[in-house]
This record gives C-alpha cells, sequence and structure tokens, in this order.
C-alpha cells in the first residue's frame, strides 16, 4: 500500500482527495496548519499539524512517515486577495512550494503533484485552452503558480525531482456521499455563493460581474469541473508519477463552458427557488471566456470525469450547503 502525504489535506479539495486517496487503498497523511482548513474535514487518514514554510516541522514528519509521494494543496488561492496582499501570496505559495522542495531534495525525492490553476494562462488568446499556450498570468496568485512551476522544472533539473502540476479550471460541487464540502471564510467561488443567496434570500445576493461580455447572455463563461473528478486525476497523476512516467503539466477541465446566468438558471432548477442577484461592474482581468482543453489529461492519465454534469454539480453542492449551521 502506497503512502501519500497530503499538504493542505483539510481544505475543500484536499478533503475530497483525501477520501479518494482512502477509498483506492492509500495511505493517508495530511499536513495542515488549519489557517484555512477544517480539522474535522480529516476524517481519512492520519494528521499532523503544520505549516509548509516550517522546513523543520516538515522534514520531521516526512522521517516519521516515509511517504511514497506527495499532493500539495497548501496555497491560498483568491484573486482579488492577492492583489490586495500580494506579499501573504508570495510568502505562501512560493515560499511554501520551495520549502517542500528543498526538504525533498534534502530527504529523497519522491514523486510531487502539485495543484496548480488555469490563472497561469492569464487572458487567453483562444479557447478551448491548451497546455501548449502562452502562460501570462495577470494577477499575484496566477503569478505565484507559475512560479512554483519554474521551481519544479529546475528542482527535476538540479535534483531528478519528478513532479507533475494539475492546471484547474474551475473546482465546484461536493461529496457526493455529503462527508465533505467547500467551507471558505470569505467565500468567493460563483457556486456556493449562488447557493448561500438561495438559502438565504432576505439576508444575501449574490453579485454578476459584467453582464456585457461578448458571449450570448452577456455574461463571461467558465470550465467546472465536480471536485471529485479532480480527486482521481490526483490519484491517476500520482500512479503516474511512482511509475517512473515523465513530469508535465496537465489541464484539468471539461471542454465545456457555463455562462454565469447559465449557472445561475441551473441553480434554480435544481433547488427550485429564486435566485437573488445584482448585477455589478466587471472585475479587471476577468476574461469573457475560459474553458479548459483537457485531452492531454484523458490521453496521458486515462483521466475521464464523471460527475462534472453542472446538475450533479449543483446538486452535490446544494445538499452540503443545506448540512451547514450558516
Amino acid at each position: 500500500m502506497a503512502k501519500i502525504l497530503v499538504t493542505g489535506g483539510a481544505g475543500f479539495i484536499g478533503s475530497h482527495v483525501c477520501k479518494y486517496l482512502a477509498a483506492h487503498a492509500y495511505e493517508v497523511v495530511v499536513y495542515d496548519n488549519l489557517s484555512t482548513g477544517h480539522r474535522e474535514m480529516v476524517r481519512w487518514g492520519a494528521f499532523e499539524h503544520g505549516d509548509v514554510r516550517d522546513d523543520a516541522r516538515l522534514r520531521s514528519v516526512l522521517r516519521k512517515h516515509k511517504p511514497d509521494a506527495l499532493i500539495h494543496f497548501a496555497s491560498s488561492i483568491s484573486v482579488g486577495e492577492s492583489v490586495q496582499d500580494p506579499g501573504a501570496y508570495y510568502d505562501n505559495n512560493v515560499l511554501g512550494s520551495l520549502r517542500i522542495m528543498q526538504v525533498l531534495a534534502q530527504e529523497g525525492v519522491r514523486p510531487l503533484v502539485a495543484s496548480g490553476s488555469a490563472a497561469v494562462y492569464g487572458l487567453p488568446e483562444s479557447v478551448p485552452v491548451a497546455e501548449t499556450a502562452r502562460t501570462a498570468p495577470i494577477n499575484p496568485y496566477g503569478r505565484t503558480k507559475l512560479v512554483m512551476e519554474w521551481m519544479l522544472e529546475d528542482f527535476a533539473r538540479a535534483h531528478g525531482l519528478p513532479w507533475m502540476v494539475l492546471r484547474y479550471f474551475n473546482a465546484a460541487g461536493a461529496d457526493p456521499e455529503g462527508e465533505t464540502g467547500e467551507s471558505h471564510d470569505p467565500e468567493t467561488h460563483l457556486i456556493p455563493n449562488v447557493l448561500k443567496a438561495v438559502r438565504f434570500p432576505k439576508e444575501r445576493q449574490v453579485a454578476l460581474f459584467g453582464d456585457d461580455y461578448p458571449t450570448a447572455d452577456g455574461t463571461c463563461i467558465r470550465d467546472y469541473i465536480h471536485v471529485m473528478d479532480l480527486a482521481s486525476a490526483h490519484v491517476l497523476a500520482c500512479e503516474h508519477l511512482l511509475q517512473g512516467k515523465a513530469s508535465q503539466s496537465v489541464n484539468l477541465g471539461t471542454g465545456h463552458g457555463f455562462s454565469v446566468r447559465e449557472i445561475v438558471d441551473a441553480a434554480e432548477r435544481v433547488t427550485g427557488r429564486k435566485v437573488p442577484y445584482v448585477i455589478k461592474a466587471r472585475r479587471d482581468g476577468d476574461p469573457a471566456r475560459l474553458v479548459a482543453d483537457p485531452s492531454k489529461a484523458r490521453e496521458l492519465l486515462g483521466w475521464q470525469t464523471r460527475y462534472s454534469d453542472i446538475e450533479t454539480i449543483l446538486r452535490t453542492a446544494w445538499a452540503w450547503e443545506q448540512k451547514k449551521v450558516q
């Protein structure tokens, strides 16, 4: 049985990956500082409290558990927050990733699957976006993810570090069995905010940023991927690297986009309730369309989506939202 150390395993995507790993006979160790993660979401493996920037703590955990591979989620994820406080993002995302690579170089390299982002593409020249597209991030968050990729390439050349970066498009949905889900504070993602507005219509309105994009209904289009489909891709990526196959970056998306208004309409169908919303001005840097070309993930990893139709995404997210106290 292979053992996987998951940094940030108490968070949204990390907790789903831990559940998927455990269900597929992997031994799991979660390493998380609980700054944004939740201790109650660590249910599928051992827990080690620690920060990825603490190289002494990270080294001790590696020596104790001797994992066969690592999956790295421990990073800050809000584009808007990264613009307001870029230093915090470079500190957590870049320095944290660097510390992991340095410790691996010192303690014995082993495969590292890292959480990437479509933000590295910036404003793509065409869609769907393939991995060969120009990388030109337009915000600090996206830049930190691209710097991480550059560092991985350098550590692979210098130390033989096997790596794979999975560039997510829009992660959404929740565990179909309702054991974990999305719980950010503050919440910046569209789908949970739409569902919060449905649940508390007198207290909340969801903001739709821009209705004058060059799309069919004027709202921007994104590629939504169910979090459990993301989880399966991480396990396939670990297996790919453990078999000694090539390091590279891979998109994770469906190849199909939905506009913001289409998400609102689908949420109303799934919940049977109206979505209270308000139209606001466009946000700087939001592309009109951002949709993945997922063919590389299918061909390289044999990856297929099971849950990423929009109704399943919304149905599972709605079930999770209704379980929350507030």
